[in-house]
């Protein structure tokens, strides 16, 4: 495939939608071909699935019920969003992608990573990302941040106990230090510049 795909990580609140935004300015006005997308998500089969995962009333949803959607709705987005693009050269980013599963559902709802990633072979095709960012915040500060946001309603997943999210992040922190090459973890409490300007550094690496 002739295009990448960039990822973006972290817990809720964590600034990722400034620095995507950012990123696909900066690489447009390079010249490249960029899609923006997110998970769940980015088709519309994919989005009605989201509805369901994070609609906050579904408080009877199973754990297994959960990863198994995740999975479905990343089937679709893959095969109908993600390869088409990647074959015609495209940058893809995407907010939130597989690695996400692994943290709130392998770390977070205790279903394991491994067991997470056999349920997602199938629906990722042979696709991973080219570059990972993890945000690095807090539950704590990420989750205030969302709170304190403008007619901000929080949903199902961001509704979870603080042990919940905790776990989250010990998750999205085990990654970090298991795929170094791939996931790069930037100190998301630094000023919006200075992360822009390193994920450019990071990005630059892999064009």
């Amino acid at each position: 495939m002739k295009g990448k795909l960039i990822t973006f990580e972290g817990t809720d609140g964590a600034g990722k939608t400034t620095q995507i935004n950012l990123l696909k300015e900066y690489l447009t006005e390079k010249g490249f071909d960029v899609v923006l997308t997110r998970e769940p998500g980015g088709t519309t089969i994919s989005e009605k699935i989201r509805e369901i995962l994070l609609d906050k009333n579904n408080t009877e949803m199973k754990d297994k019920t959960e990863v198994l959607l995740y999975a479905a709705a990343r089937a679709q987005h893959v095969l109908e969003k993600i390869i088409p693009a990647l074959n015609e050269g495209k940058i893809v980013i995407s907010d939130r992608f597989f690695d996400s599963n692994i943290a709130y559902q392998g770390f977070g709802r205790g279903i394991g990573e491994e067991t997470v990633f056999e349920i997602n072979k199938f629906a990722l095709c042979g696709i991973m990302p080219d570059l990972t960012f993890f945000l690095d915040a807090s539950p704590k500060t990420g989750l205030k941040r969302k709170i304190n946001e403008k007619n901000h309603t929080l949903d199902r997943m961001e509704k979870e106990s603080e042990t919940f999210h905790e776990r989250v992040y010990e998750g999205f922190c085990t990654l970090c230090d298991k795929y170094p090459e791939r996931i790069k973890r930037i100190d998301a409490i630094d000023d919006i510049e200075s992360i822009h300007k390193k994920i450019i550094q990071q990005t630059e690496k892999i064009l």
